[in-house]
């Protein structure tokens, strides 16, 4: 081993210093010239309308496969997707974990089969698919931008591919910050950033893989649903709910948020059934309720107090995710969201229950 330096080694040193230097000094300068610039980036909001609809409609029409990376909090992890629309805009979509246990999701338009291999079991339920990325609006409305101005922000490359970028600010502290960055020819969604206090990005899902336009291969989504019929079947079923009706009001002074469903569903851990039980795990009934603003969202979720099913009211949360759990009367009032503590605590706490009177 060379206890010394050679002159060259030092002069190496020195010029890897200078570079260091000098491409901190650029960094500095280009930093400083984009502070000084006009900061009024706002689109209009025909502009702005143009290009959400542009991405939502990429993420449903377009032929693409690829690889997502999603991180949420410092919890990180990669699927496989293949996406393809036919020419009647029909949607086949198959989502394959690359970590973790083997999971497969096969998608046909709203039909989404969850394939538990080591169980040999499939669970099938009906789900829409356009709050999810790459697609984006969780509503048919345009009122997005009555919440969030939304900024044009200088280009970059995601994954090989040129995208526009864009940043959409809320006008309240009800919701976060959003980022996106949009494929500059087919709208694409290539990186979508929940943006917390400070700038920190609190959730990220990106292609790190991509090809749009690809050759449809529809059939091998097809061959794979068909080839899982022979599995233990669960089919989750949603029943219509109307929660006034039982005894439940849900009082928020949030602007934005719109209820979008109430349903009467299962929760809990699915498993392969034994036999001659077509029902697997530890699985109950609830009633959710489902509210948006159009880019996020929140459930509450309201469930019988049981033995079975132990709880305690609280707080967590995860990465953009907040949850709330309270106790009134008989029941368990849970809230999840992507939205910040203080929205989830104010629907936790404007959720009120009054038994119904008797039908004689």
């Amino acid at each position: 081993m060379h206890k010394g330096r050679s002159s060259a080694n030092v002069a190496g040193v020195h010029r890897k210093k200078g570079l260091r230097r000098s491409f901190f000094l650029a960094l500095c300068l280009t930093a400083a010239a984009a502070t000084a610039q006009p900061s009024d980036n706002t689109l209009n909001r025909r502009d702005a309308t143009a290009w959400l609809n542009k991405i939502h409609r990429a993420a449903q029409r377009e032929n693409y496969v690829g690889t997502l990376i999603y991180q949420r909090g410092s919890v990180m992890h990669a699927s496989r997707i293949q996406h393809y629309s036919d020419l009647v805009q029909n949607e086949y979509e198959r989502l394959e974990t690359l970590d973790g246990k083997p999971r497969e999701v096969l998608r046909q338009n709203d039909v989404v089969h969850s394939l538990i291999p080591e169980a040999k079991l499939v669970v099938v339920e009906k789900q829409e698919a356009k709050d999810r990325f790459p697609a984006l609006l969780a509503t048919n409305k345009s009122d997005v931008l009555d919440l969030y101005d939304m900024r044009k922000l200088p280009a970059e490359r995601v994954a090989g591919v040129e995208c526009e970028v864009f940043g959409l600010e809320p006008h309240d502290n009800a919701r976060y910050a959003v980022r996106l960055w949009a494929d500059k020819n087919s709208g694409l969604l290539m990186r979508a950033q929940t943006i917390g206090e400070g700038g920190k990005v609190l959730e990220q899902v990106a292609f790190s893989q991509v090809d749009i336009g690809v050759p449809s291969d529809k059939q091998r989504i097809l061959s794979a649903i068909k080839g899982a019929s022979s599995w233990n079947h669960y089919e989750v079923t949603y029943q219509p709910a109307n929660i006034a009706d039982e005894g439940w009001t849900i009082n928020s002074s949030l602007k934005g948020f719109q209820k979008i469903r109430e349903v009467r569903r299962p929760l809990g851990e699915l498993r392969a059934p034994a036999q001659g039980n077509n029902k697997g795990g530890q699985v109950f009934e609830v009633l959710q309720v489902v509210y948006s603003d159009g880019l996020t969202g929140l459930s509450i979720f309201i469930e019988p107090v049981s033995e079975q099913r132990a709880r305690r009211e609280g707080v967590a949360s995860l990465g953009a995710t907040q949850v709330v759990v309270r106790r009134v009367a008989d029941y368990w009032i849970t809230v999840v969201g992507e939205v910040p503590a203080a929205t989830v605590r104010q629907f936790a706490a404007g959720v009120e229950y009054r038994p119904p009177k008797a039908v004689h």
